[in-house]
């Protein structure tokens, strides 16, 4: 049987009267590629932003690569690389530079990391770009960079907190194949976020998040069987009552 890199059991989270997050029942395996959809405020980034120490649960507790996020805060947060939705990049520094922060920041020898930079920069195809200013890139190449400096210190989860928000249909084609290769080379865990059904559907197993509330749990093919409907988009709303919103263009 397969281990589990994510374990959440009654995971909860208030925020004064606001229910974010309502005991969430959850487990990951090691290597899966798991979607976590649903819309706008469902609590995805609530329950990302828990399982990455970044929050305090109200109740409940959860393990990640092994460590509880409370009492091993600082062994978990080694052991993951974290995406957000809006770029922390510095823009004013080249593609390079903001990988040798990182890996200061991560207390990696300078003899380690100029060989790991030169890797991550062939795999996300950045060579040639490793001396422009993060302010020159496109949105395509700002989420390649953000995601290779989540793999810097080479996690055994990545959370990826809707990455492609923004993105116009060619550049999030080529994150996911991005993704999907750096899954095939690594083994690595990827727990996404996302109100795109369409991004969901490659994943392993699929959970509906709908107002804090886990409303299914399943492989695509699984949860569209049980709701009797041919997309995942189906799915959501025979399990939530309404739908979700459709991919920007932009």
């Amino acid at each position: 049987m397969t281990a589990a890199a994510i374990e959440a059991r009654g995971l909860g989270k208030d925020f004064g009267s606001i229910r974010a997050l309502d005991h969430l029942d959850l487990e990951v395996r090691e290597a899966e590629f798991f979607g976590f959809l649903g819309p706008n405020g469902a609590g995805k980034t609530t329950t990302v932003h828990l399982l990455a120490t970044l929050l305090r649960p109200t109740r409940g507790t959860a393990r990640v690569a092994g460590y509880d996020v409370v009492r091993d805060d600082l062994q978990t947060r080694r052991r993951i690389g974290l995406v957000f939705q809006e770029t922390t990049l510095d823009r004013d520094l080249t593609v390079e530079e903001n990988l040798r922060f990182a890996a200061r920041l991560w207390n990696i020898p300078g003899r380690l990391a100029a060989p790991r930079i030169g890797e991550l920069l062939g795999q996300f195809g950045l060579v040639e770009r490793r001396r422009d200013l993060v302010r020159a890139l496109s949105g395509g190449m700002r989420r390649a960079l953000d995601i290779a400096r989540g793999m810097l210190h080479e996690p055994r989860v990545l959370f990826l907190d809707e990455p492609t928000a923004g993105l116009d249909p060619r550049a999030r084609r080529s994150l996911w194949e991005l993704v999907q290769r750096l899954r095939a080379a690594s083994g690595l865990t990827v727990f996404l976020t996302t109100h795109y059904v369409e991004e969901a559907e490659p994943c392993d197993r699929v959970a509906v998040l709908d107002c804090g509330r886990l409303a299914a749990l399943g492989t695509p093919a699984e949860l569209k069987r049980a709701a009797g409907v041919h997309s995942l988009e189906g799915v959501f709303l025979a399990r939530t009552g309404h739908a979700l919103a459709e991919p920007s263009a932009a």
